[in-house]
This record gives C-alpha cells, structure tokens and sequence, in this order.
C-alpha cells in the first residue's frame, strides 16, 4: 500500500473519530437556558471575587474610578431581588423583537415561509438538492419553527425520493436552519436581539450609543454563501459517504407539491415585496427623501435607519398579509390578529 493511500485512509479514521468525540461532547452539553442561569451564578461569583480582591477599573471616556459589586453581600441581593423586572423591561432587544414578530409572526403564521421553503426546495434540479436544502435553510432561519418543524423532515422526504440517504438531507437541512441564526440574506429577529444586547454593552462606555440592527448585514450576507458552499460541500463528501448506502424501506414519501393557491400567493407576495422595497427606496434614494436625515441630508443617520426595525416590519407584514389573502388562510381581521 503506497504512503499516499495509507496517509488517507489514517486522515478519514482520524476524522470520523473527532467527529464522534464532537457529537458526543455536543450531547452532553445542557440545555442552552441552564448555560445561561450557569454563567449568571458564574457573574455573580466573579463579583464576589472581584470585591474581596478590590479589583477596579478606570473609565475609559470619564476616567473615573469603576469598582465592583459584590453581588454576594446583603446589597447585592437586595439589588438583584428589586432590578430582575426592571432590568428585563429595559432590555433594548424585548421592544425591537416584539415590533419584529409582528411581521415574521404573520409571515409564518399565513403560511409564506412553509410554502416559500417547500417552493425552493421541490424546484431545484437534483444536482443542485443538497445546496438547495442548506440554502432554503438558511432562509428560515428567520422563523425558527418553520425551519426546523418543515424544512428537517421535508429534506429528508427529498433525499429519499431521489434514492439518497435521508439522514443526509436531514442533516443538510439542519446546517442551514442552525447557520441562518448568524448569517442570512435578510434582517430577521435575531439581529434585533444582537443589536441590543450590543447597545447596552456599548453604553457602559457611552450612554449615547445606540447599535443599528442592520449593522452586521454585509457581514451577514457573506457569512450566508459560506455556510451554503461548507453546508453542500461537508454533506456531499463527508456526511453521506459515512453514512454509507441507504439500506431502509424501498418505497417513496409522497411529497405534497405546492397547489395553484399556493404559487399564485408566492407570486403576488414577491409582488407585494417589490412594492414596499420600492417605497422605502423612495424615502431615501431622492435627495429630499422623506426618511432622510431633514438638517444634513444623509442616509446613514437618519430617520430610515432610526426606526429601520418598522421597515423590517413592512418588510414582512405586507407581503404575509397579500399571500394570506391570496390563499384563504386570512379572511379577516381575526385572521389576521
């Protein structure tokens, strides 16, 4: 056996094995809300520590003296027991994403993301399936339980029908709908949520600051076509290869095409979409743009990016509510609501 083919084979054992100490370690991990009522008792400890070790800082806008608070003394409880509420109301994420559902809520809601996903998934060619099922992923992440309750089960039913692996299809769905947390084609509740809890870090330095939701969108969008090309490429020359030759049951999924209703809805909503992207360029393209900034003229601070989390909002709710209608599945304002 030649250098070269031992050399591989030794690389894929090696591989496969720090894959399974990965999925193993990933298993043991808690739940991600006792990770985050851990590192609360983890500050909490740390600022005990801090105190008795008279640990300080300097203010690097005010020079002033920063000290600790033991979070562990009678003070400290008492801090804790009387600002729990206060310091949930004053997150800066709970307004931005309560605006933002609206709109993604009634995006999921009418049925544009179930039908949007399944659309972009089933009109693929074959050889494309795999980076169309990371890439429908991707999409939905912006309503959570779409990706996972729809697109999951739906790549595992589309790799069965075309003779390949449906642990693979699974797999590759998860990909997209796990890696359109961090990085998407559009601004969805996540990023709102980021922004946040970044304005409220920056203000311990400058209480003015305040984190636009959109200000990772180029990185964002990068982000995205990496994990669509790692996705597709990690599933179709790591994941399926070890998986081996699908030995289950012969017969197919029936998998349920989109109806007329359904494509006339998704027509009329990229319709709708283009509309409010065309308003909101609007106010803001023309030099006298209503959303402009009225004293400089500028975009960058200005209105628009202001209150960009209500374009957000239209950016979603209008064409929900055309494809709703368009469908049947909102007849109404109780529909709706």
């Amino acid at each position: 056996m030649s250098f070269t083919k031992r050399f591989k084979e030794y690389s894929s054992r090696a591989f496969s094995r720090s894959l399974d100490v990965i999925e193993t370690v990933g298993n043991k991990l808690p739940h991600p809300a006792t990770i985050f009522a851990m590192l609360a008792g983890l500050v909490i400890l740390i600022s005990a520590i801090s105190y008795w070790l008279n640990a300080s800082a300097t203010h690097p806008v005010d020079g002033a003296v920063v000290t600790v608070n033991n979070l562990l003394s009678g003070d400290g409880f008492r801090w804790m027991y009387t600002n729990m509420l206060a310091n949930f109301l004053r997150f800066p994420p709970l307004g931005y994403v309560l605006v933002v559902m609206i709109g993604i809520g009634l995006a999921e809601g009418s049925g544009l993301f179930a039908v949007m996903i399944r659309s972009l998934v089933l009109g693929a060619p074959p050889r494309l399936i795999t980076g169309a099922v990371v890439l429908a992923g991707i999409i939905s992440g912006l309503a959570v339980e779409a990706g996972y309750v729809i697109l999951i089960p739906l790549g595992a039913m589309i790799f069965h029908g075309l003779g390949r692996h449906p642990m693979a299809g699974l797999a590759a769905a998860f990909c997209g709908v796990s890696g359109g947390f961090g990085a998407n084609f559009f601004i969805g509740s996540i990023d709102p949520i980021l922004a946040g809890i970044s304005t409220s870090a920056a203000q311990l330095i400058d209480p003015d600051i305040v984190i636009n939701p959109a200000v990772n969108y180029y990185f964002m969008i990068a982000s995205s076509f990496v994990v669509l090309l790692v996705g597709t490429w990690v599933t179709d020359r790591i994941v399926e290869p070890r998986l081996g030759k699908y030995q289950g049951p012969a017969e197919r999924f029936e998998i349920v095409q989109l109806t007329p209703a359904e494509k006339k809805g998704l027509r009329r909503a990229g319709i709708a979409l283009l509309a409010v992207i065309a308003l909101l360029a609007l106010t803001v393209v023309p030099s006298n743009g209503l959303l402009r900034n009225p004293e400089t003229g500028s975009v960058l601070h200005s209105p628009f990016f202001d209150g960009i989390i209500i374009g957000i909002l239209l950016f979603f709710f209008i064409p929900a509510l055309v494809f709703g209608k368009t469908v049947g599945t909102i007849r109404n304002d109780s529909d709706l609501m």
